[in-house]
């Protein structure tokens, strides 16, 4: 199935994107929902996280505390690159398994992986298209910031870890302008939807 890949940094409003293109009943596999998947508690990644940072790493009902961890790997590079090398080959099964299941339970020609870290990583594989949600960066700064209850200082580390904006754009074979209104960004996704739709059916 025609896959197209949606990216962005911390901030940039995928998710809202991807909404947009669930409402034109496109199935949209969530990268960081496959990222939580693999570390659920009985999960061998979480039995490892813990066996390698301590059971402090772990919330009093046994699951992951993601905001510790992510404090933890962003401050120590060596530590996010073990993190790393351990979920991503799980992650990217889980997605393969949920691209797959598009055929299957789903009417749309093409299906979409959202993920902030596509390009960054071997998911790229995946698609045949990559569409980039776009924003200056201190937008992106402002909006994760008032999302998200990390600091202004975390967000930034987060996104010193990401592909800059210019790396990003020059890699998308389509860009999203989210530094507008909401429904300037849902009327963009409406036509490249439409797009897509052709390509898919010459395929």
């Amino acid at each position: 199935m025609f896959t197209v890949g949606l990216t962005g940094g911390i901030g940039s409003g995928k998710s809202a994107a991807a909404a947009r293109f669930r409402h034109h009943g496109v199935n949209v596999v969530d990268a960081d929902w496959a990222a939580r998947v693999v570390v659920e508690p009985g999960r061998p990644a979480l039995l490892a996280i813990a066996e390698h940072f301590g059971d402090d790493i772990l919330l009093a009902d046994g699951s992951l505390d993601r905001a510790r961890l992510r404090k933890l790997v962003f401050d120590n590079p060596a530590e996010r690159v073990w993190l790393e090398q351990l979920t991503h080959p799980l992650i990217r099964d889980e997605i393969i398994a949920s691209l797959t299941a598009s055929k299957e339970i789903h009417t749309a020609p093409y299906a979409m992986l959202e993920s902030p870290l596509l390009i960054e990583t071997s998911q790229s594989e995946l698609v045949q298209r990559i569409c980039v949600v776009d924003l200056p960066e201190e937008m992106q700064l402002a909006r994760a910031s008032a999302r998200d209850a990390n600091s202004a200082e975390q967000i930034r580390k987060i996104m010193v870890a990401q592909l800059s904006r210019a790396e990003r754009c020059a890699k998308a074979d389509d860009i999203l302008d989210n530094s507008g209104s909401l429904a300037s960004l849902e009327a963009q996704v409406d036509n490249i939807h439409q797009q897509y739709l052709e390509i898919a059916r010459h395929l």
